[in-house]
């Protein structure tokens, strides 16, 4: 299989009109098509616009191929990753490739739980060899903290990484150079301490600001070199984690800092610090969602934001926004994407995702006028292979607005429908309109799929999320079962006929579904989802000194307990109530579950076991949280699928 998508790839990667061609009634796509990697997961074009690093699979194995970015371009290199995961991929100039993968490892000598470890480094494409960023460094480990970040000094591409130096055995952050010519790393002589946790340097490669985030205190500062060495500029209580570094500013030597504004504290602004400590606010930045910077990421140029299901690209240029409102027009009806874009930010790859034939990439040439597909994100999807998606709204009990997005099945009568609810992961995230893998996998096997934005979701302003603060288990979890009191009184779903799914925080509402709000579901699937708070919290805290850390603290405030003695988590935790059980449970968990670790779901399946209830657990070999191998994310989605239909079938 492998070899046939490499063949496409150095034929040109041209999506032609058969992509889109009508297929018969009965051409759904199997499971695997939805459920195995995507055919592409990342294009980047090079800054000089004349070449695309793809990231593509085969549904399991992954591949990164280089070729020329015009149309029937000739393939210049490939690198065969098989089973490794591949996280990201940048350009340093037009030679040079940065790769990031991970892996999940206990290094030998560290103490703590297994952690999933990031790892650098450079292909490089006139040579055809790689070479670690990290490789040979004296008391540090082969790993990255962050992506690369890549300044050109003196037409020499460079590679700046976060690293992990030891310190009286005491590993710390601390800022690497390499020149990506000679291959020779350095450490830079920056002050940094043990608790800097990000860096950013200047267009020509030195230090501007470090991050430093307190644990014990919850306090985070904001470092800044000046003139006469490192200043504070700020300094706040951040209980919750660390503020972090968003970029740089809109001249290159400022730096960005998300933090609440000081007129309005459910509000979060963009900060932006000069070099001597002044800030100014930048204007309209509460409707951001996301920051766009230039393609060598030297400045702020625009930003993101979803407003409602719409989509809107601001940039502080009127040219490049007229430029960008050009790109959409060429894309009626589709949501479009920045992807990649070359330096003079007149080449640019894109998302599109079609909402009848699903996501595709394409290529934007704004100095000729043109665009063209280059590949479909899932291969094989059919229209009838790409369900309806519908924004929701509905009133919970308490008269809290919802959001959501309702998939309806293809071609079927939305009447009566059998539903499965799929929470999100979180649970400070949310869901969108876009291309969801997951909800149209079950879709295009008959059931109707509800994907609420409960409260404590993200993106719909910080009272929301507050108003999350506490409920696990409670008003988050009742948010999901009023969603399906609406659709049932609407008609669209049939109320006997409901299974809840979910991964992660979705895999714990999936538990909370069969024992703290009964009665409304026939079934429940948790793929990654906790089950003994108090267990979760303690394997949390083995990655800290102390009990007193964010990750703590952050838990502690969503399921509205004091502490680890609180009896209000044995109150909210599934595996304390198998007895309860009234419905059939589906247990999945990958092995190498770094987040929430496997033993939630051997737990909850222990006790259920033992109260004499109906589960089934499915262990995935080399699997982490994201499901980042094909070969057992689809065999998530089989179990799943198959599970939902023996206990709640679509006919």
């Amino acid at each position: 299989m492998l070899k046939s998508v490499l063949a496409v790839v150095a034929a040109g990667f041209v999506m032609t009109a058969a992509v889109g061609a009508q297929a018969a009634p009965e051409n759904v796509p199997p499971l695997s098509v939805y459920g195995r990697l995507p055919n592409i997961e990342q294009i980047e074009i090079s800054p000089d616009g004349a070449k695309l690093a793809i990231a593509v699979t085969d549904g399991e194995k992954r591949m990164l191929v280089i070729r020329e970015a015009v149309q029937g371009g000739k393939m210049i290199a490939g690198l065969n990753f098989g089973d490794t995961k591949l996280r990201g991929v940048r350009w340093a100039g037009s030679e040079h490739v940065l790769v990031t993968i991970s892996s999940t490892a206990q290094p030998f000598g560290l103490s703590g739980p297994r952690q999933e470890y990031w790892m650098a480094f450079d292909f490089n494409l006139v040579t055809k060899k790689q070479r670690s960023l990290m490789e040979g460094q004296e008391e540090a480990m082969n790993v990255v903290l962050d992506a690369p970040t890549v300044r050109i000094l003196d037409g020499v591409p460079y590679a700046f990484v976060e690293g992990v130096h030891f310190v009286d055995n005491y590993g710390q952050n601390t800022l690497y150079k390499t020149n990506l010519k000679t291959g020779v790393t350095r450490m830079m002589g920056a002050a940094g301490n043990k608790d800097t946790d990000g860096w950013l340097v200047t267009p020509d490669g030195e230090p501007l600001a470090q991050s430093r985030y307190d644990e014990k205190a919850g306090a985070w500062s904001l470092q800044i070199k000046g003139d006469r060495g490192w200043n504070t500029a700020e300094r706040v209580v951040s209980k919750m984690g660390s503020l972090g570094l968003a970029g740089l500013g809109r001249d290159g030597r400022s730096v960005l800092v998300w933090m609440d504004d000081e007129k309005d504290e459910d509000t979060t602004v963009l900060n932006e610090y000069a070099p001597d400590g002044s800030h100014v606010v930048i204007p309209d930045s509460a409707k951001f969602d996301s920051l766009i910077h230039a393609p060598d990421g030297a400045s702020l140029v625009g930003a993101f934001s979803l407003v409602g299901d719409d989509r809107r690209y601001t940039f502080f240029d009127a040219k490049l926004q007229a430029s960008w409102n050009a790109v959409v027009k060429a894309f009626p009806g589709d949501q479009v994407s920045l992807a990649s874009w070359s330096d003079d930010k007149r080449q640019l790859v894109v998302q599109v995702d079609s909402a009848t034939l699903g996501p595709a990439y394409a290529l934007v040439d704004l100095n000729t006028k043109s665009a063209r597909f280059l590949a479909e994100v899932y291969q094989g999807l059919t229209p009838q292979g790409v369900s309806k998606v519908e924004p929701i709204k509905y009133k919970a009990a308490d008269g809290l607005e919802i959001t959501g997005y309702l998939t309806l099945p293809y071609g079927r009568d939305p009447k009566n429908l059998p539903l499965v609810v799929l929470p999100h992961g979180g649970p400070k995230s949310r869901d969108t309109l876009e291309f969801d893998w997951w909800s149209q996998a079950l879709a295009s096997r008959g059931y109707a799929v509800l994907r609420p934005n409960f409260r404590g979701s993200a993106g719909f302003g910080w009272p929301f999320v507050e108003a999350g603060f506490g409920q696990w288990g409670k008003a988050m979890q009742t948010d999901l079962s009023d969603g399906v009191r609406h659709l049932a009184k609407q008609g669209v779903i049939d109320p006997k006929r409901v299974c809840i799914v979910g991964a992660s925080y979705g895999g714990y509402a999936a538990l909370a579904g069969a024992t703290l709000d009964r009665g409304v579901y026939r079934c429940a699937a948790s793929i990654a989802g906790p089950s003994d708070m108090k267990r979760f919290l303690v394997d949390k805290n083995r990655l800290y000194e102390s009990s007193k850390n964010s990750t703590m603290r952050f838990w502690l405030q969503y399921m509205g307990a004091e502490g680890l003695k609180d009896p209000d988590l044995a109150a909210i935790s599934p595996s304390q109530m198998a007895d309860k059980v009234e419905i059939p449970i589906l247990l999945i968990h990958g092995k190498d579950d770094t987040v929430v670790p496997y033993v939630q779901s051997t737990l909850m399946a222990d006790a259920l076991k033992k109260a004499g209830k109906p589960v089934e657990l499915v262990t995935l070999p080399g699997e982490d949280h994201w499901l980042s191998r094909g070969a057992t994310r689809l065999q998530m989605l089989n179990s799943v699928v198959g599970f939902l239909e023996k206990n709640n079938p679509p006919n």
